[in-house]
């Protein structure tokens, strides 16, 4: 037998196809990406709070870069502009469109009352204006007519057709309607002036705004009755609500006669409030009310706010020192002031910690002076800056914080 011989077939070699490459670049990214995701999300969590700091405003200093204080006092913060809206009739209450705490716009409506009757009245008082205006055009048809008559009986006269007794008759009928022409026109004015009090009224069961301000107090419910005047044994109000103007607020206070000499208009205050008692608030005495009370020896101060805060509220009690400038030791250059409580103690160097963007930064300063309960800085902080007041639980530098004015 004789071996097969060879094709070129024979000599291919076969080769077993190789695995594809499992990648593992993937995995790996995914794998990174989760565990960067958990890290961000458990360092949120475990992220140290803002640390609440109470915080004071850096003052500018003036005169001569002291200050003293010459008197203490204390007073009630009252409104300069405050009314209780009340109406000019007396009427029923319909609606209420107010709460406490509301703010109204000038003229804004307030509330209505029952107009009921006043409308029926203001009907009645248009059909007699009309009544008295038709009249008035029949009584100037009349007239011509009368006029036109005389006329031709002045004609016949001419003509020696009638008689004087004619005319005189004619001329007669004119003067009458003339004088009820002038009666009808009078009248006609009054109708018109009885609708256009009718229509006052019913404008004045609509209680408006007297002027922009916050609602204090809710004097009337719907269904009540509302009188200008106390009537009905106590049963009828006097008052809608109560507005008062923000915008004017102040201090008023009762200054013992025998210490009004250290008071002066335009004198520098500095007050605080019992319910802030840290936060000091610069105002400056408007005036002086020129006369005592004999009862309690005391002399009225009115001290305005040289910056109005929502935090300022109407009968707040309020302890106020009058300033006064001058003292041995002037300080040359400009200053501001700050709580002593603010500046510390670091490496000796005195510094203060300056609240800006959330964040402390500690901040060297130049003390000029010392005083009672403040101290002046020649430099390193500025005038409307904040600064902390209770750094005693040892901040870092850039520490996050939350302000408690």
């Amino acid at each position: 037998m004789s071996l097969p011989k060879p094709t070129l077939d024979d000599l291919r070699i076969e080769r077993s196809p190789e695995p594809e490459p499992t990648s593992q670049f993937w995995p790996v990214v995914v794998g990174i990406l989760v565990l960067a995701l958990v890290v961000a999300v458990v360092w949120w969590f475990k992220r140290p709070a803002p640390i609440p700091v109470h915080t004071v405003l850096v003052r500018e200093t003036t005169g001569d870069g002291t200050e003293r204080t010459v008197l203490n006092s204390s007073g009630y913060v009252t409104p300069r502009r405050q009314a209780t809206v009340s109406s000019k009739i007396t009427a029923k209450v319909v609606e209420v469109l107010v709460e406490e705490g509301m703010k109204v716009q000038e003229g804004q409506l307030l509330a209505r009352l029952d107009d009921t009757n006043i409308k029926t009245s203001l009907r009645l008082a248009e059909a007699q204006l009309i009544s008295a205006t038709n009249a008035l055009a029949e009584t100037r048809v009349r007239l011509r007519e009368a006029e036109q008559e005389m006329d031709r009986v002045n004609g016949l006269i001419k003509n020696k057709i009638a008689t004087q007794s004619d005319y005189d008759h004619a001329e007669a009928s004119v003067l009458a309607f003339k004088a009820r022409l002038g009666q009808q026109q009078a009248d006609v004015s009054v109708a018109e002036k009885q609708v256009a009090s009718w229509v006052q009224q019913v404008d004045d069961a609509i209680i408006r705004a007297p002027f922009t301000g916050i609602v204090t107090s809710k004097n009337a419910q719907p269904g009540e009755m509302i009188s200008p005047i106390s009537a009905g044994g106590g049963f009828t109000r006097t008052g809608i609500c109560t507005i008062v103007d923000m915008e004017s607020l102040e201090v008023e206070i009762d200054v013992n006669e025998s210490y009004i000499n250290r008071v002066r208009a335009g004198q520098a205050v500095e007050a605080s409030l019992d319910a802030y008692a840290e936060w000091k608030i610069p105002c400056k005495v408007i005036a002086i009310i020129p006369t005592a009370d004999r009862q309690k020896s005391t002399v009225k101060v009115r001290v305005g706010f040289d910056h109005l805060d929502p935090r300022i509220l109407p009968e707040m009690s309020v302890k106020v020192a009058f300033r006064e400038a001058g003292g041995s030791g002037a300080v040359v250059g400009p200053t501001v002031t700050a709580p002593k409580t603010a500046v510390q103690q670091r490496d000796g160097h005195d510094v203060v910690l300056v609240v800006q963007g959330g964040r402390v930064q500690r901040r060297g300063v130049t003390v000029s002076k010392m005083l009672l309960d403040e101290v002046l800085i020649s430099a390193g902080v500025a005038a409307g800056e904040r600064v902390v007041v209770d750094s005693a639980s040892g901040l870092a530098d850039n520490a996050a914080v939350v302000e408690k004015h």
